[in-house]
């Protein structure tokens, strides 16, 4: 089976400070759901960063969707086909509305705006949010903002979800509901998350980065189904 995205042996450290990756490999396969656990500061949002090329390596290959990337023009198609859901929902939500948000993407890769309409009302839908189109976004709680910021990489229609820390400061119900909308989604997708229970519940495959390095799973699911 193709690899949608692989890491080989890629290095990576901020100026003046320690590397943070230390020759992390990794692949991710359609339809696996890869869960990633590590201390604050193991250098998980930066892997991801990675991966979509907002941090370049030191070292190492990055691998997409069958092409190694490089330079900046060569993730333009990784940006496109795999979305970067960010940890706080406030550095990705920019426009007044939920509908102007969530529609700029769609716009953005040309689709009519009757087009994007029925984007956005179809992606509302999906995360449960009918009838959001029309919400202030800075007036969403906080768990709303976090489900407008996964409607909006939706709407892109990506092959790959890219998620950094989606429970963050979600309570319990809400928490329920991100698991039944991801266990639901046909994306691969790769999940950072410190909440042992989320990734249980999630993942089909669970590793732990340590030392700058991608260890042994420490939580498998032979099972690609949700719940529990």
């Amino acid at each position: 089976m193709a690899a949608l995205l692989e890491l080989d042996g890629v290095e990576f450290a901020y100026p003046q400070r320690p590397p943070v990756l230390r020759g992390v490999s990794m692949v991710l396969h359609a339809g696996e759901r890869l869960a990633i656990a590590g201390a604050n500061g193991a250098g998980k949002s930066t892997l991801l960063q990675v991966l979509v090329g907002l941090h370049r390596p030191q070292a190492g290959r990055v691998i997409a969707f069958g092409a190694e990337r490089r330079v900046e023009a060569d993730f333009f198609d990784v940006r496109r086909r795999a979305g970067l859901v960010f940890q706080d929902p406030d550095d990705q939500l920019f426009c007044p509305t939920v509908l102007e948000d969530v529609a700029f993407g769609p716009l953005n890769l040309g689709q009519s705006r009757e087009q994007a309409l029925a984007t956005v009302e179809r992606v509302l839908a999906r995360v449960g949010l009918d009838g959001f189109r029309d919400r202030v976004t800075h007036k969403l709680s906080g768990g709303e903002k976090r489900l407008v910021s996964l409607a909006g990489v939706l709407a892109m229609e990506p092959e790959v979800l890219l998620l950094d820390e989606p429970t963050s400061a979600l309570d319990e119900e809400t928490t329920a509901r991100l698991v039944e909308i991801l266990t639901g989604l046909p994306q691969a997708m790769i999940l950072v998350s410190h909440d042992a229970h989320f990734r249980r519940r999630v993942a089909t495959r669970s590793v732990r980065l340590r030392d700058g390095l991608l260890g042994a799973p420490d939580e498998v699911r032979a099972c690609a189904a949700g719940g529990g």
